[in-house]
């Protein structure tokens, strides 16, 4: 019978000892196994998770394990369940918790940081100083959902209760797992970018980061907001979120479209979501002086960049990873308000036991797919045969 020491539990959400959980095997192999349903301990809840959206860091991880850390190592043969934008309902509570009741929905962030090292304490928790070192003992400080802690391809997680972000029934679970995407977005133009309505916003690469970025940028009154990218299917979308502008980087110097689509002169800033070799020496030369660049993306190989220009220019550039700073709770309210329609990005449901194949459409980009959800409930397993 599922207990443990100071947990409270419902008969209306009964809870089984073991689960359905994807595991990772070698690079690249998954399967479907029984686990044990964790506990929550002090400060956490069991989530029953409800959905979960495929990110491209969840196929990285997968097939190279980066920037996964497990036991001190890659986290190949681990009994290792990846996965980290879910949302669900709370299912159980941890001893002393009292912020959350059995019964809500809520969607998660990934970063539980050790809440002792200078950078959480800052509030940059997916900063934190401790990330990966706490072994796989997460009493000890750090905890990364799918990243230094099993994650969300499964049926239950536990998760700490500063990651939780309650979110209203009138939200659909595919929306829900779409407000970690969307926080990334704000984390990157306000809590550290600064950004004020008025100023000008370029994003580079309408993936989903890409054009949630977009509709974060326009609905904090950005103006006018430009998107590149080579699809102009995705550019399209990113018309429907708010682009003022759409570029497309095959049919002109995307540079030189840039400042001819804001009165002749560099932008305010840059988010660059494409991860593309020469994207981020593209982006130095859109912005103005003084101008902001803000890299999202993780490039595959060393990228060159003009660091005159940069020095002569007083450009800043930063790096941000996830979503700190509580930018996910921000993101909800938007969402939650209408300010932008996040499920346009939304593009295909798998049931769990779907996952390898929900996963194909993700990488492959199978019809058109962006963001794919797989959900553990109320969706039947797929009967078409594969292409």
């Amino acid at each position: 019978m599922y207990a443990g020491p100071g947990v409270k539990t419902s008969k209306d959400f009964p809870i089984p000892d073991t689960m359905k959980a994807w595991i990772l095997g070698n690079p690249g192999e998954l399967k479907l196994a029984q686990k044990p349903v964790p506990v929550p301990k002090r400060a956490e809840v069991l989530v029953r998770i409800d959905a979960v959206a495929i990110c491209a860091t969840d196929l990285e991880i997968i097939d190279h394990g980066s920037p996964a850390l497990i036991q001190g190592g890659k986290p190949f043969n681990k009994n290792f369940t990846p996965g980290h934008e879910y949302m669900g309902t709370v299912a159980a509570l941890g001893p002393g918790v009292d912020e959350y009741k059995i019964g809500q929905r809520v969607t998660v962030e990934i970063h539980a940081g050790c809440g002792q090292c200078k950078r959480c304490r800052e509030g940059m928790y997916t900063s934190c100083h401790n990330y990966g070192l706490n072994y796989g003992d997460v009493d000890k400080g750090h905890r990364a959902n799918g990243f230094t802690t099993d994650g969300g391809f499964c049926e239950y997680q536990v998760n700490n209760i500063n990651t939780l972000v309650a979110i209203p029934d009138a939200m659909s679970d595919e929306e829900a797992t779409l407000v970690v995407t969307a926080g990334t977005a704000m984390y990157g133009l306000t809590e550290l970018g600064g950004l004020v309505a008025g100023e000008s916003v370029v994003v580079t690469g309408p993936g989903p980061i890409g054009l949630l970025g977009v509709a974060v940028a326009k609905a904090m009154g950005a103006q006018p907001v430009i998107l590149t990218g080579t699809r102009d299917n995705r550019l399209k979308i990113g018309r429907e979120l708010g682009a003022d502008h759409v570029i497309n980087v095959r049919n002109e110097n995307v540079v030189e479209a840039v400042k001819r689509l804001n009165a002749g002169k560099g932008v305010d800033y840059v988010v660059e979501c494409s991860g593309a070799p020469n994207a981020v020496n593209e982006a130095i030369h859109m912005v103005n002086r003084g101008g902001k660049v803000c890299l999202a993306a993780f490039p595959h190989a060393e990228t060159p960049v003009d660091v005159a220009h940069i020095v002569r220019n007083n450009i800043y550039l930063y790096g941000i990873r996830g979503e700190g700073k509580s930018a996910t709770h921000r993101a909800e309210a938007f969402m939650s308000q209408k300010r932008f329609d996040a499920t346009k990005i939304h593009t295909h449901t798998f049931a769990l036991d779907d996952l390898p194949t929900a996963i194909r459409y993700a990488k492959e980009r199978i019809d058109d797919a962006i963001k794919v959800v797989v959900k553990a409930r109320g969706v039947a397993a797929h009967r078409v045969a594969a292409e």
